[in-house]
């Protein structure tokens, strides 16, 4: 066999970690509120389950960060679901109100003279760079008493008091638990897979290959004109330098097969169980399966009346919960769920986690490296970020590194 690790070792896993992260002591002890609040603020979360769960953290911070009383959130889903499913659909709301006491107040009911008016929207979506809430909300706040806030989608938290950043961490990562509902259902899922197992959360979509501007040209006929529909006017397929120096940024999706091809590389072994966390639409999965056979999802394990019932967020819930409570977690992406999956695995002290490399496997691939070169390419490139821990506890204000 190929031995590309130097130790002699060739799974990924057993390589030796030099440093790995735990959540920080500092934040685990509530920072108490002043008594008096300025108003009640509820925290309007648009998108999947992932991105909600975005917002909600970021707003439980600002809640603080504005001396303000939170109102449960409203989760705006009919646009990315085409349904409608709210907070206490997915998480326990005394479980929420429970853990972010002495970091925030949580309410169920206002007074009845402010729970009869409609809130005042502030949607700051389209906030860029250093903005300021205390600036820019907190009159708003004053003034009407109750207001809607829908966060920015880029602020930099390493600039708030400590007591907003101790809020964020505990709301975060401590107070958002699933329905007994859904997270019995999760269990249910969790059991049925056969151990151990790695899970993998693989991303080749139409619409997000079409996003990401890339050319890919040995993919079928089908495949390309799903993404020839996704695309729209405003994706046109980058050529030229562009496109190879936007490939070699780690701008462009793994395929299936580049990822199977990558797992191989790591020493994960082709009859190893995989539970595949991904939504529907994925191209090109025969180059995957035809190489890693053991594979299941969630339509295949449960039963088809229970699997059609369910919300676009409950399905998304679920494959956050096997993730979190994987033997391994793989992904080929690192977008929203993958930030708080690998975060709730780091809280949980669960260490094989890896982020695959787009971007080594297409500078390496750019430079003309191809079979066993390619593979020991990767494998030193995964070795790396492996043993040294890299990218698997955001945001670091939550999370302290330890050298081992």
């Amino acid at each position: 066999r190929r031995e590309h690790s130097p130790s002699g070792s060739r799974l990924i896993w057993a390589q030796r970690r030099v440093a790995e992260w735990q959540p920080c002591e500092w934040w685990q002890t509530a920072m108490p509120a002043p008594s008096t609040r300025n108003g009640y603020i509820r925290i309007d979360c648009y998108g999947g389950l992932n991105q909600l769960r975005r917002d909600l953290c970021d707003g439980i911070a600002v809640a603080r960060l504005l001396n303000a009383t939170m109102v449960l959130p409203k989760f705006e889903v009919a646009a990315y679901w085409n349904e409608s499913s709210g907070f206490a659909d997915v998480f326990d709301v005394d479980h929420f109100i429970e853990q972010t006491r002495g970091y925030v107040e949580v309410v169920k009911d206002m007074p009845e003279e402010i729970s009869l008016k409609e809130p005042f929207k502030v949607d700051c979506r389209k906030q860029k760079g250093h903005f300021d809430y205390v600036e820019t909300v907190l009159p708003a706040l004053l003034q009407h008493r109750y207001i809607s806030l829908t966060p920015a989608m880029s602020q930099r938290k390493d600039r708030y008091p400590s007591h907003a950043k101790a809020c964020y961490c505990q709301g975060c990562y401590n107070a958002l638990k699933l329905n007994k509902k859904v997270e019995a259902k999760a269990m249910e899922l969790l059991q049925a897979i056969p151990k151990p197992f790695l899970s993998l959360h693989l991303r080749f979509e139409p619409d997000m290959v079409a996003y990401s501007r890339c050319e890919y040209s040995a993919l079928s006929s089908k495949s390309l004109d799903a993404i020839e529909a996704a695309r729209g006017e405003d994706r046109n397929v980058l050529v030229g330098d562009a496109a190879h120096l936007w490939r070699n940024r780690g701008k462009c999706p793994l395929t299936p097969s580049e990822t199977a091809f990558i797992l191989q590389a790591l020493g994960i072994p082709t009859e190893t169980n995989i539970y595949l966390a991904a939504g529907d639409g994925l191209m090109e999965l025969d180059g995957f399966t035809s190489i890693y056979k053991n594979m299941y999802t969630k339509s295949s394990l449960l039963t088809h009346e229970d699997f059609e019932r369910m919300h676009g967020n409950t399905k998304a819930a679920l494959d956050y919960y096997v993730s979190v409570n994987s033997d391994a977690y793989v992904t080929t992406f690192f977008g929203n769920m993958d930030k708080m999956v690998t975060a709730m695995r780091t809280m949980q002290g669960l260490q094989k986690t890896l982020v695959l490399s787009r971007r080594a496997f297409a500078n390496y691939t750019a430079a003309g490296l191809a079979g066993d070169q390619l593979a020991k390419a990767m494998w030193d490139a995964h070795r790396e970020d492996y043993i040294m821990g890299r990218g698997l506890a955001l945001p670091e204000h939550c999370f302290c590194e330890f050298k081992l």
